[in-house]
Parts: C-alpha cells; structure tokens; sequence
C-alpha cells in the first residue's frame, strides 16, 4: 500500500530518510498547492529544481521554504535554479553551489550540493537539472558523479530532473554507477511528466550503494496529496523516496 512508505525515523545505527526530487517550474503554477504537496510528502530533504532565480528569488525559496514547514539549505539562482531545502531534523554540516560549464546559446546550469548530518547518519546531497542538449546533458552527468565523489562521503543522494529517458546515456551512466530508486525499489507512480498525462520518467531520484532504498515513486495515493494539487502544482510530479543511511562512525557520526 502507498501508505506503507516508512515514516522518518532514527533508529539505532541508522536513519530513514525521506528525500523528495521536484521541479517546479520557478513556482509559475499554483504556490499553494505546491507548497501543500510538499509538505503532505513529509520530506526530510527536497532536492528542487527550478525555483525562481531572478527578481527577489530569495524571498520566493524562503516563502516556499516557510509554508512547506521547512528550511532553505543551499541553493538557488546561485546554483542556477536547484535549490535544497530541508526539515529540523537535518543538521547541515557544509554546502556549496556550482556553476557548470556552459555552452553557448544554452542555458546556465548548476548543483545545489550540501552535506548533512540526520540522527546518527550522515550523508551528502546533490539537486540537479541537466540540459536538453543530449551532449551536454552527457558531460553533466560525469560531472554530477565526480562532484559526489568530491563530497567526500560514503552515503549520497542525488535528484532531479534529467531531462533524459532510462535508456539516455546521461541517465544511464548515473544508473551503472549508483542506485536508480525507482528501479531499485519501485513504489507509487513511476511517470513524473506530464501531471495530467504520466507517460515518461524524465525524473530520478539516485543513491550511494551501501543506502538501502525502502520505496521510491511518484506519491498518487499518499495520505494527504490532492491529486488536484498534483495538477496544479506544476508541470512535474514529484518524486518521494525512503532511504536507511547507515550510521557513519567519526566525530559527526555515532
């Protein structure tokens, strides 16, 4: 059943997280029903991509961040729309946007990046939006997994919208390196776009090997998620994973 997605929770030598991947148009669509569908989803951390990152971005990621009863980690028009927002169980031990190169004629693209600490875990962070220019989009893939590995730690998770298909290059080089949730542990819907016609998987949700993935989908069904919301929102659907990040050992660890 939907509902038995498990819950956040900190168990001894580990932590159940609960991550969710969204784009969201740089909230042109209905705020208030975005802002309940994320809360609703009960996330730990939100790896969104697109968020507003012109006039007054801030106060749009701070209001998004306020009225889903979250914060805003890292992120924004300084990462080139990904933002990273998070609930209080999360303790943000370091962050840090990057500016991908860029090819001209095309848009400017980044990663939202941030390591945090949740319970005895700890684990690092990656929001993503790669190009629909498929060579692009190929290199940004690489570079998406050598920013992880640069991170650092032995426990990430990385989302967002690929702009790709599961049998993309880009999208298959980050599959044969780590963890495809959906694929791994499907749950839920497996179409993120479009909302009122699901019919591709353009959005993933992706994790280290050694993170056990519980469940991974798109939430039809979730106690509290409208499916009028849904449609409102914007022109994804989320993506909800449950993630057990095994305790890291060392001084931010247990």
């Amino acid at each position: 059943m939907l509902a038995d997605l498990p819950p956040s929770a900190t168990e001894p030598g580990s932590a159940v997280v609960r991550v969710l991947s969204y784009n969201i148009r740089s909230m042109r669509d209905d705020r208030g029903a975005l802002a309940r569908v994320i809360r609703a989803c009960a996330p730990d951390l939100v790896l969104i991509q697109e968020a507003p990152r012109f006039f007054r971005w801030r106060k749009a990621a701070a209001w998004l961040a306020r009225e889903s009863g979250l914060v805003t980690v890292t992120g924004g028009a300084t990462a080139a729309g990904p933002i990273i927002l998070a609930s209080l169980r999360a303790h943000v031990e370091r962050t840090e946007d990057v500016l991908l190169p860029r090819t001209p004629g095309l848009h400017q693209r980044g990663f939202a990046t941030a390591v945090v600490r949740i319970g005895g875990a700890r684990l690092s962070a990656l929001s993503c939006h790669l190009s629909l220019s498929a060579g692009e989009r190929d290199e940004q893939s690489a570079l998406l997994l050598q920013r992880l590995a640069e991170l650092g730690e032995p426990y990430a998770v990385a989302g967002g919208d690929l702009n790709d298909h599961p049998d993309g290059r880009a999208f298959g080089r980050l599959s044969a390196e780590l963890q495809d949730a959906w694929a791994t542990k499907p749950w839920g819907g497996e179409f993120t776009s479009v909302p009122d016609n699901p019919h591709q998987r353009i959005d993933a949700i992706f994790a280290t090997h050694g993170v056990e993935v519980l469940g991974c989908g798109v939430p039809h069904g979730l106690p509290g998620v409208d499916p009028a919301d849904l449609l409102a929102a914007t022109d994804h659907l989320p993506l909800l994973a449950a993630l057990r990040i095994p305790a890291v050992a060392g001084p931010s660890g247990v």
